[in-house]
């Protein structure tokens, strides 16, 4: 069969089931650090995400649009994995289901399938669930190192729900006010291993910087998105934290807490859902940086990552327009 497309004509072995699954390698690390720190609780939690985005796409492809299933290029896989990655451990299940039905049917599948969704779908079903279930999805478990059985049902606050607490405006008396609860703080250590409460694919820096360089040395994604988006957080927060000197505005503990780093390497790299050109990427992640400061610092909720993504996915067509790479031999507009 002759296909005609549009030139540059080249030709590559990479395609998307190869550059999916590189993405679910990556993805790996923090799935076994967070299987290390709650045990069955987050099997239970990442193999029904899975399960259930799979589920969803092949009845999708094959009882509703009557086309050969798509599961075979891993992208359902990631879904489900990113899905489960922005859940506590004990979630309930069947929450999951409804988390993956409109991550995969109504974010993704409405759409067209892959390639074709304006929004990330992992980060509209956790959104969904967020607002729908906000007590189960705010229910932390504290984290015990080889403790698989989850023994110890205890729960407690995230880092950012703690910083959340104090004053930011009056640090000596919200120290005096809630002293007690900095004792809670992880240290960086902490936070960066994952010993510390939070989602199952944000608790553990080390994890997802292990995923990023392998993404990187597989050449999956570039480096201009985590990095400009990283860096904003950590200037904006460092500038806050020198002129105010509170403890809420730790530029490291913002780093290292949070779902920041799954989003700036794991979600806003999206293929689909981010810019294309390298000027776009930067002013995109730039975007993403500035939201989530000021979410976290002035919103009501200490997490504004996911909130931050979707609102700059919306703009991607604009970014994309406006910076676009001039084509040789035409005039600027």
């Amino acid at each position: 069969m002759l296909k005609i497309s549009t030139a540059p004509h080249m030709s590559s072995p990479v395609d998307t089931p190869i550059l999916m699954r590189d993405v679910v390698i990556a993805l790996m690390p923090a799935a076994i650090v967070s299987v290390l720190f709650f045990g069955l609780a987050a099997i239970v939690v990442i193999i029904s995400s899975v399960a259930a985005c799979m589920l969803c796409e092949y009845a999708v492809c094959r009882w509703l649009l009557h086309k050969k299933s798509t599961l075979h290029d891993y992208s359902a896989i990631i879904t489900g994995l990113l899905l489960a990655y922005n859940l506590p451990a004990g979630f309930p299940v069947w929450m999951i289901l409804i988390g993956a039905f409109v991550a995969i049917v109504i974010s993704k599948m409405a759409f067209g399938g892959l390639g074709k969704n304006i929004f990330n779908p992992a980060l509209v079903g956790r959104v969904f669930l967020f607002v729908s279930f906000p007590l189960q999805m705010t229910t932390w478990p504290k984290p015990h190192f080889l403790d698989f059985w989850g023994a110890d049902a205890q729960t407690g606050a995230t880092t950012l729900g703690i910083l959340k607490q104090l004053d930011a405006s009056t640090s000596a008396t919200a120290l005096s006010k809630y002293g007690p609860n900095l004792d809670d703080l992880p240290n960086y250590w902490q936070m960066f291993i994952g010993y510390t409460g939070g989602c199952l694919g944000e608790v553990s820096a080390a994890a997802l910087l292990l995923g990023l360089a392998y993404m990187l040395w597989s050449r999956v994604i570039s480096w201009h998105i985590p990095f400009y988006y990283l860096s904003t957080v950590f200037i904006l927060t460092s500038i806050l934290w020198l002129t105010k000197g509170s403890p809420v505005y730790d530029p490291v503990t913002h780093l290292l807490s949070g779902g920041l780093m799954l989003g700036a390497i794991f979600m806003a790299t999206d293929y689909v859902t981010s810019p294309m050109s390298t000027n776009g990427k930067i002013i995109f992640a730039i975007g993403c940086g500035v939201l989530t400061v000021i979410i976290r610092l002035c919103g009501a909720y200490p997490e504004g990552v996911s909130f931050a993504i979707l609102i700059m996915n919306a703009f991607v067509p604009l970014i994309d327009r406006f910076a676009a790479p001039r084509i040789f031999g035409t005039r600027r507009k």
